[in-house]
C-alpha cells in the first residue's frame, strides 16, 4: 500500500467518464457493497463486463477507499446471489417452458438451448465452475443447472469457488497496477467506456445479422419453387 500522501493525488471517481465512471462512483459511494451490487447487475446485464468493473474495485482498494479482501468477498457474494436467481428461474420454468421461450423469442434458437443443456449434462459441476470464468456463460450456465435441479449446495460451492477465483484475479490486478491504472482511467475513461460499448454493440450486430440471414435462408428453402 502506498503512503496516504501518494494516494491523495488520485482524482475522485466523479472525474471519470462513461459507465466506468458510474461504476467507480457507485463503489466509492457505498464501498464494498457497491462492488457486490455492480457484479450482481453485471450478472443480469452482461454488456457491463466484470473485466471492466472489477479492476476498478481493485484500483479503489489501492487508493485506500475500500478493503481489497472485503471487495473480493462482496464481488463473490454478488456473483452467488445472481447465480441463485438464474438457478431459481431455470427450476421454476423447467425444460419445456424454457424451450418455448427460445422458440418464441426472435433470433433465439432451440439449438442454442439444447447445446447449453447438453454441455451441462456432460460436465455438470465442472461446467458451473469453469463457466464462472467465461463471459456471458457465467450468467446463463445457472439456468440448465436449475432445470436439471442440480443439488443447491454443490451448485453454490462450484459457483462460490469459481467466482472467487475470477473476482480475485481481476480485483487483484486492479490493486497491483493501481498507480498505472489511475492516469489511464482519468484520461481515457470516456474513450474506454465507448470502446467497450462499441465492441459489445458490434458483437450484438454480428449476432443479429447472422441469425437474420439464417432465418431468411431457411424460409427460402421452405418456399416451393415454381416450375
Amino acid at each position: 500500500m502506498l503512503p496516504a500522501i501518494a494516494r491523495g493525488v488520485v482524482a475522485p471517481a466523479a472525474e471519470y467518464d462513461g459507465f466506468i465512471g458510474w461504476v467507480l462512483s457507485l463503489m466509492t459511494t457505498i464501498g464494498e457493497v457497491g462492488v457486490g451490487l455492480a457484479v450482481l447487475i453485471e450478472t443480469f446485464f452482461p454488456p457491463i463486463p466484470s473485466e471492466a468493473v472489477l479492476p476498478g474495485a481493485g484500483f479503489l482498494a489501492w487508493d485506500g477507499r475500500m478493503n481489497v479482501w472485503w471487495a473480493i468477498v462482496a464481488a463473490t457474494l454478488g456473483s452467488l446471489v445472481g447465480a441463485w436467481i438464474w438457478y431459481g428461474l431455470g427450476a421454476l420454468l423447467g425444460r419445456e417452458r424454457t424451450r418455448w421461450i427460445f422458440v418464441k423469442v426472435p433470433l433465439l434458437e432451440t439449438a442454442d438451448f439444447d447445446k447449453a443443456e447438453a454441455f451441462f449434462a456432460r460436465w455438470g459441476g465442472a461446467a458451473v465452475f469453469f463457466g464462472r470464468c467465461v463471459p456471458l456463460v457465467r450468467s446463463f450456465i445457472s439456468i440448465p443447472a436449475g432445470i436439471e435441479r442440480m443439488r443447491l449446495w454443490p451448485f453454490s460451492l462450484y459457483t462460490l469457488v469459481g467466482s472467487l477465483i475470477w473476482n480475485g484475479l481481476w480485483i487483484g490486478l486492479g490493486f497491483a497496477f493501481g498507480p498505472a491504472i489511475d492516469p489511464v482511467l482519468e484520461r481515457w475513461s470516456g474513450v474506454l467506456s465507448k470502446l467497450v460499448v462499441g465492441v459489445i454493440a458490434a458483437a450484438i450486430l454480428w449476432f443479429v445479422v447472422v441469425r437474420v440471414r439464417k432465418l431468411l435462408r431457411a424460409r427460402r428453402e421452405e418456399t416451393p419453387t415454381e416450375t
